[in-house]
């Protein structure tokens, strides 16, 4: 019986963590549709509730901000945009810092969290999957000597959190593994291993 009710266990609570972490993100988009006046609510056209719309809504939003970003137009805007809020002190400090991780992180040029390595921390003999963020800069790199890369280690088995290191190029190893293959190895703590890749003559 016990083996049972754990295989049960298994099949549901994935089911279950899906269903909630969906249910969150579609009320908390929802959300939005707050801020619309209440003759032009959803209930108040339609006269009932739509779950699910804000998620349509957002992904439009996004995506005609996308389309008008795009034309010269759109980057008049957006730099008149930049410009005000480069004039309020407390907010100006705040976006342009997010502006400038985001735009590293989805750059389709940039190489931030493109490749997943293998690094030993946090100490020798003790490895485990980090991810390449670039290169040192700023001061920090006028007192490193050599080649050396910027790493984030995550923790398991929330990969938001963890640590960013600089270390010797020498000393991480490209993984032939995928940035999504190498999160689910980590949230799963292990559990949730990639498929095996046949070895290189190079490797023997």
């Amino acid at each position: 019986m016990k083996k049972y009710l754990i295989t049960g266990l298994l099949i549901w609570i994935p089911l279950a963590i899906t269903f909630m972490v969906l249910a969150w993100i579609i009320g908390t988009l929802d959300k939005i549709l707050l801020w619309l006046p209440s003759h032009l609510q959803p209930h108040a056209l339609l006269g009932f509730n739509l779950p699910g719309i804000g998620v349509v809504l957002s992904v439009l939003i996004v995506f005609i901000t996308g389309l008008t970003a795009a034309n010269v137009l759109g980057q008049k805007l957006i730099q008149f945009w930049e410009a005000l809020l480069a004039r309020i002190p407390v907010v100006k400090s705040i976006y342009y810092s997010v502006k400038q991780v985001s735009d590293t992180l989805f750059s389709s040029s940039g190489q931030a969290f493109r490749k997943a390595l293998l690094v030993q921390y946090p100490r020798q003999g003790s490895w485990t999957i980090a991810f390449l963020t670039g290169t040192p800069g700023g001061d920090a790199a006028r007192h490193l000597q050599g080649d050396y890369v910027s790493i984030y280690v995550p923790t398991t088995p929330n990969p938001t959190s963890g640590f960013f290191l600089m270390m010797p190029t020498a000393d991480v190893i490209e993984l032939n593994m995928s940035v999504d293959e190498a999160l689910k190895y980590i949230i799963s703590m292990g559990v949730v291993a990639p498929p095996a890749l046949p070895s290189s003559p190079a490797d023997s």
